[in-house]
């Protein structure tokens, strides 16, 4: 079926024709989420009537159109009813991750002259509350979680709804006349930023109107689909795919407890799609390996030998778009024998994978596919709404992004980069002019990612452009591909590779410590910290035969001449990695400065001695 109704051109228009469409169908709900240990649905009617309320209430207390509002939350039906309800009265909403600390919040805040913010519970109000004070423009803030005890200028959610419901009832005429049009700025959503102060980019109705229009095209969705959500609502490709174009196909979203919970969310849920990043596969991966490696011999031979035959199988079947007799029989047995199995494990019902926010490892890729999961890798910015580029579900190409989806052009400039145009490029970035036009000339948004087009069309990512290595000899490397061939190996949970104005690259690895201590335990290994096992000579040679064997791989050049082993993984908290899960290369290489200063030092006397 697809979209409910295609004739939207704001987001109020979307939510309105989805409403109207469900109207008193109790059996259906856009949303659903956990409590007392069960998933409860909440009905269209209901919601659309607390969008109302909602809505009421945030014009009788000062807000009017185009004002911002933030959102400070974790996924949450909060977090959709906020989104509808400021939209809907022309207001711009301003998503905050619920990681960020006080300090960044203040800075997106003040940027933006916030004049309300929704918060989700006591933890984020807390934030709020110790800034406030240097927030001269915000006065309303909003609680999801009910107020025990009232907190001057605070107000909790119930009572917005309960005040909300007499505004209207006393004022019926107060959400009226209020018109949104498709060129009015829809969201404000602050770039992370791997350097520098995040930027405040500018999504119209119209750009992400126009990218759930393009999406769906692609990926057919109707009412009896429904997601897991996860990622956070804060991020534009969550926001859009995970949620815009699900609503707008009549699809439901059933919310994740955590991250933790994830395998069990999947069984209770059965989704037929999910969106997600492609750190989640080297988890499942790793997770499904290990399962396996505690079944007996025979067990684990099957299991292998259904993989190889997966892969095989669906090769023969991209190659030449059928495989041989032999090996569809094999197929056939495989999937009665393994892949069946599996795919109860995610439920039964599950279509597709959506991977994006980061490059998918080809290999991770086919090796879901072997095991009949189908993973749809795509490509796209905040600044793009976000999706430019997806896979086909007929037609998967891993290690490219898929063509591009309608409306949507695509040419590389004479250095390498991707430049894009169509509907749902941004407006710019907020109060910065010199910014937009260093990004969108002559029409074009330069996206600074360096890329090729296939034959057949689809585009492959082959780097960010600030990320590109000037070696001191002058050599441009391109660091992401070599990160890949490393995070290939079991023994490694992160890396990044640096090499700026230097001789030669070095990798900097956060090792799995899993999989360490397994072979640690099974070689006898003897090791009290992490900081022991990770300098014991016969760990380093783990790494020293990674390093030696996808040298094969690479020019003179880009090999990796050394590695340094760390204990504390890359993480939000630690500042050293963005929201979406970006490495923030700077900041590692600062933290790191003397440990990678005394490699390098190491290496220069070999190489001069040599």
């Amino acid at each position: 079926m697809g979209l409910i109704n295609a004739d939207f051109h704001t987001l109020p228009e979307l939510f309105s024709s989805v409403f109207s469409h469900y109207r008193g169908k109790k059996e259906k709900f856009p949303i659903a989420r956990k409590i007392n240990g069960v998933y409860e649905p909440i009905p269209y009617d209901s919601l659309e009537q607390d969008v109302q309320y909602f809505g009421a209430f945030l014009r009788e207390n000062g807000i009017s159109p185009k004002d911002r509002v933030a959102i400070l939350s974790e996924n949450r039906p909060g977090w959709y009813l906020a989104d509808m309800a400021i939209l809907n009265i022309g207001a711009i909403d301003v998503p905050l991750y619920p990681s960020l600390p006080p300090n960044q919040i203040e800075y997106i805040l003040r940027n933006c002259s916030a004049k309300g913010i929704v918060v989700s519970n006591m933890l984020q109000l807390g934030k709020i509350l110790s800034i406030w004070q240097n927030l001269p423009d915000l006065n309303l803030v909003i609680v999801m979680n009910r107020l025990e005890e009232p907190i001057e200028d605070v107000i909790d959610l119930n009572r917005v709804k309960e005040a909300g419901s007499k505004i209207l009832d006393s004022k019926p005429w107060i959400l009226d006349g209020i018109k949104v049009e498709p060129d009015d700025t829809a969201t404000i959503i602050y770039t992370s930023g791997t350097t520098g102060l995040p930027k405040g980019v500018m999504l119209t109705h119209g750009n992400l109107c126009e990218n759930v229009k393009s999406c769906s095209s692609v990926i057919r969705l109707d009412e009896t689909d429904c997601s897991l959500s996860f990622l956070p609502l804060s991020h534009a490709y969550e926001r859009t795919g995970g949620y815009y174009l699900l609503f707008a196909c009549g699809a439901a979203i059933y919310l994740a407890e955590s991250i933790e919970t994830i395998s069990l969310n999947i069984a209770e849920a059965k989704p037929t799609i999910i969106f997600t990043v492609p750190r989640l596969f080297d988890r499942m991966k790793a997770n499904m390996l290990k399962q396996i490696s505690g079944e007996s011999a025979i067990k684990q031979k099957i299991f292998n030998w259904a993989v190889k035959t997966g892969e095989q199988y669906h090769r023969q079947m991209n190659e030449k778009n059928r495989a041989s007799i032999t090996l569809s029989i094999q197929h056939n047995l495989a999937d009665k024998l393994v892949y069946h199995k599996i795919r109860k494990k995610f439920g039964g019902r599950l279509r597709y994978f959506v991977s994006g926010g980061a490059a998918l490892p080809q290999k991770i890729g086919e090796f879901f596919q072997a095991l009949g999961i189908n993973i749809l890798e795509g490509f796209g910015l905040t600044e793009t709404s976000p999706v430019t580029n997806v896979n086909r579900p007929d037609k998967i190409k891993f290690g490219t992004v898929g063509p591009a989806v309608k409306n949507v052009q695509v040419k590389i400039a004479e250095d390498g980069e991707i430049l894009l145009k169509g509907p749902n490029i941004m407006k710019g970035y907020w109060q910065d002019e010199t910014a937009t036009k260093e990004v969108i000339r002559d029409g074009w948004f330069y996206s600074g990612d360096i890329g090729e087009i296939d034959r057949d069309g689809y585009l492959k990512i082959t780097d960010r452009k600030k990320h590109i290595i000037v070696t001191s000899g002058g050599k441009n490397i391109a660091p992401q591909p070599i990160e890949n061939l490393i995070t290939d190996s079991p023994y490694v949970d992160q890396v990044i590779v640096i090499g700026e104005k230097r001789p030669f690259l070095i990798a900097v690895i956060v090792p799995d410590f899993a999989k360490l201590n397994e072979y640690a335990a099974a070689h006898s290994i003897a090791a009290r910290t992490s900081k022991e096992l990770i300098e014991h000579k016969d760990i380093l040679q783990i790494y020293e035969k990674l390093m030696r064997t996808i040298s094969r791989q690479l020019a003179t050049h880009e090999k990796v001449r050394k590695f340094l082993l760390i204990e504390e993984a890359f993480s939000i908290e630690k500042g050293n990695m963005t929201p979406t899960m970006k490495l923030k290369r700077k900041a590692i290489t600062e933290k790191y400065a003397q440990e990678i200063d005394k490699v390098y030092n190491a290496l220069n006397m070999v190489y001069n001695t040599e």
